[in-house]
């Protein structure tokens, strides 16, 4: 089985013998790198777009499994925006498991 953990910078590594090992995007023509990354770092987030397309839905059906509002997805499809702290994190995540990332937000929690 394979482990993974999500870094706070938004990279996800492979856990393996105690050690990290980081997981490269499987799409790296596509990297965006992000503006505001520190100097001598690149870190890269795969197309917002790209994303989406993947996972064959509109942007209404993506902005909708994320829980944002539908201009957030076309800000940053468009380049007005860029995502920062836990939606980076989440479309690092959906990079690399999409089915697992939906699954888990399409999830509602039990009344208590």
């Amino acid at each position: 089985m394979q482990r993974l953990r999500l870094k706070a910078d938004g990279r996800i590594v492979e856990l393996r013998d105690g050690q990290e090992f980081p997981l490269v995007p499987t799409m790296p023509s596509t990297a965006t790198v992000m503006p505001d990354a520190a100097p001598g770092e690149t870190p890269a987030l795969p197309a917002v777009r790209d994303l989406r397309r993947r996972a064959c839905l509109t942007q209404i059906e993506f902005a909708a499994r994320l829980g944002v509002p539908v201009e957030t997805i076309r800000n940053w499809e468009q380049g007005k925006r860029v995502p920062r702290g836990p939606a980076r994190a989440l479309l690092a995540v959906i990079a690399h498991s999409p089915e697992t990332v939906f699954a888990a937000l399409a999830t509602e929690p039990s009344p208590a």
